[in-house]
């Protein structure tokens, strides 16, 4: 008994002196550390070349040590000391101080390991969050300082620690002014036993001027460094991906995250020369935030690179974020960015600033792909009205501004805006094709609501010579023209009948026959045909009915007996001025009509009812005064006819054009130019038109 007695206490004495022996050893490198600052006598010299980063790390090794020695959340005399002493307190101080130089660095350091190794929850203690806020304050503050990679290290723990822990973002984003609050609400309460409820938690609260996380992160995020910028933008994501409203709210409220990712945002825009050309803002493709960039780009293209990597970078917080996130700074972006500087720049008068400003709008818009802030830039740019427009009515100055210059004097000016038309109608929201197309066709009043028996054989036919809007109510006019191919469409259908499938075929030929034999010259080349026009139009129109499937859209058109339109059928102002695009396309430079059709197709491969009526059914009976696409097509091909009997040998420089546009022979200008190049437009439009019917087949499905 004695001998087993003696055993144990023996074991008792061995258990307990590793404990004493590393207070005192942790109580002799903090003394060693502090004793620096009495003995040191030279203070240029680096803190890396004395012994405080060799005793950093003994002390973070005893703490470890310690801690595994122990039950499982119980704290040691090492980790006691640390709080009790303030030992962080002091760090902090020192680093602030920079004192040796590289203190900072090495303090840093410590902090970033002690709070990732010691498993203890520390964050909670006043000792601990203070100082991590007074080193915070010195984080991101000054871009280029040499401690950016230690203080990105720094931020990642405390993100990760507060992804585990959501409630130490107010301790990390607040410190002491949470504890100020609280003694203010105990006091009261505890004066003549009066009880103040605590501040409501929706209650928003100011944002600190202080910096906190979000300020170094933001900070960061702005480094040169690629690899520190990259580090603090993926942390900056999982903050504000937090789940927890309270959190999210409290990320809003108490912190000036949306005010500062907005505000860098438009500086960046601010740096983009506007000597800019439109055409290097729209060269490359879509920015990536998480792409190094190309350091061999000359001043502009690196500041039109960082413009929109940011964007994209804004754009993936605003989809990963908490939706109270989201919001927030979805809001401060439509209000900062969009109002405050896109508008005024998209309402100037300038021809060089609206060809700019309109180059930097349909970046923008390629770049968005998060729903909330693509449906800000959505409403910001068309209003939130979807009730048929009336001729002249005008509720949103911008819409009606941007649509107005795609039929702009200066060709220059139309082209960059219906580029920018056919990257908004690329977007995957209902409202773009609501606003510019469908509102206006729900009542189906272009058709002819009393339509001739198929026995009757309706108005007799115009006189050739007379020049009439009665040819717009007939699009199957040939009067006076030679026997050119207009024949092979067939008379049209009376009623409004869905087409069926046997007649789709029918339809791509009334389409592929529309320009005259004499003026095709396609078959005379050796290029791609008929069949690419397929293959493209089918990769087209299923992308387009996989990004329309959630909206739900009808497959058929609307019953004529459900639909009364009221007064004359308004096309709209959006088609308005396609289709008065479309009708002068023999007068335009090449690069704007292949600008113009390649809206119209888009549109036309849209899988609403409407439009592909309205769009690719050349059988239509229309009502008095109104026009379709196809109508306006066969009215531009009379006037080409016409033309081209007054050219020429018209089909040798017709040929000798295309030729030129292939690049198969150096281009010289001749006479007629444009009028041969709106004439292999028109062909080509014809040919993908039919394809994309044959494609799409009838509304009620595909063929």
């Amino acid at each position: 008994m004695l001998s087993r007695l003696g055993a144990l206490l023996q074991q008792a004495v061995e258990t307990r002196e590793p404990s004493v022996d590393l207070l005192e050893a942790f109580t002799e490198h903090w003394k060693g550390i502090t004793g620096y600052y009495l003995e040191a006598t030279d203070e240029s010299v680096p803190a890396r070349q004395t012994d405080i980063p060799w005793r950093l790390k003994q002390m973070l090794d005893i703490l470890v040590y310690e801690e595994k020695q122990r039950p499982a959340g119980e704290a040691g005399p090492c980790l006691e000391y640390l709080l009790q002493h303030k030992v962080l307190e002091t760090l902090s101080t020192l680093g602030k101080a920079e004192y040796p130089p590289g203190m900072r660095q090495q303090v840093l350091l410590f902090f970033s390991r002690v709070l990732a190794q010691v498993q203890h929850p520390l964050l909670h203690y006043l000792n601990v969050h203070r100082p991590v806020q007074k080193l915070l304050q010195l984080s991101g503050a000054r871009p280029g300082s040499g401690t950016e990679k230690e203080e990105v290290q720094f931020a990642a723990v405390l993100c990760a620690k507060i992804k585990q822990d959501p409630t130490l973002l107010a301790y990390i984003l607040e410190g002491k002014s949470i504890l100020s609050r609280r003694r203010a609400q105990e006091m009261p309460a505890g004066e003549e036993g009066t009880e103040h409820p605590p501040c409501a938690p929706a209650e928003p609260c100011p944002p600190r001027g202080d910096s906190h996380l979000v300020t170094s992160l933001v900070g960061l995020c702005k480094s040169e460094k690629s690899r520190v910028a990259l580090k603090a933008r993926e942390n900056l994501l999982l903050l504000v991906g937090l789940a927890q409203e309270p959190a999210a709210a409290r990320l809003v409220r108490g912190s000036a995250l949306c005010q500062l990712l907005t505000e860098h945002l438009c500086d960046l825009h601010g740096a983009v020369p506007t000597r800019t050309h439109p055409t290097d803002i729209l060269a490359p493709e879509r920015a990536s935030w998480r792409s190094q960039g190309d350091g061999d780009r000359g001043p502009e293209n690196q500041s039109l690179a960082a413009f929109f990597c940011w964007l994209d970078y804004l754009d993936e917080l605003v989809a990963s974020a908490q939706p109270l996130v989201a919001d927030a700074i979805t809001e401060a972006v439509e209000e900062k960015f969009f109002q405050g500087i896109l508008q005024p720049q998209l309402l100037q008068m300038s021809e060089l600033a609206i060809l700019s400003a309109t180059a930097m709008l349909t970046g923008t818009v390629r770049q968005i792909r998060a729903p909330p802030l693509l449906h800000r830039l959505v409403l910001f740019l068309l209003g939130p009205d979807r009730h048929p427009e009336t001729p002249g009515d005008a509720p949103h100055p911008l819409r009606t501004q941007l649509i107005d210059r795609c039929n702009h004097l200066s060709d220059e000016i139309s082209l960059a805006s219906l580029r920018l038309f056919e990257e908004l109608l690329r977007k995957p929201h209902e409202h773009v094709a609501r606003s510019l197309a469908l509102r206006n066709l729900e009542t189906r009043g272009y058709l002819l609501r009393n339509p001739p028996a198929p026995d009757e054989r309706g108005p007799p036919e115009p006189d050739p010579d007379e020049d009439g809007l009665d040819l717009e109510e007939d699009p199957y006019f040939t009067d006076g023209f030679p026997d050119t191919g207009f024949g092979a469409a067939k008379n049209p259908l009376p009623g409004s009948a869905p087409l069926g499938k046997g007649q789709v075929g029918e339809v791509v030929s009334s389409f592929l026959c529309l320009v005259p034999e004499e003026a095709k010259t396609s078959s005379c080349m050796e290029e791609g045909g008929y069949d690419t026009y397929v293959h493209d139009a089918l990769g087209t129109v299923q992308a387009c009915r996989a990004s329309v499937a959630p909206w739900g859209w009808p497959s058929a058109p609307r019953p004529l007996d459900a639909c009364h339109p009221e007064g004359t059928f308004y096309e709209g102002h959006f088609l308005k001025v396609l289709f008065d695009r479309m009708s002068r396309v023999l007068d335009q430079p090449y690069s704007l009509n292949l600008q113009l059709t390649s809206v119209l197709s888009r549109l036309a491969a849209f899988p609403h009812p409407h439009l592909h009526e309205y769009l690719l059914d050349p059988y239509l009976s229309l009502a008095p005064g109104c026009r379709s696409l196809f109508s306006v097509l066969v009215r531009v091909m009379g006037d080409l006819m016409q033309r081209l009997q007054r050219v020429p040998q018209f089909r040798a420089k017709l040929l000798l054009v295309r030729r030129q546009l292939l690049g198969l022979v150096p281009g010289e200008q001749m006479d007629h130019e444009m009028l041969f190049k709106g004439v292999v437009v028109l062909e080509e439009f014809c040919k993908e038109l039919a394809a994309i019917a044959l494609v799409k087949g009838p509304p009620e499905g595909p063929p």
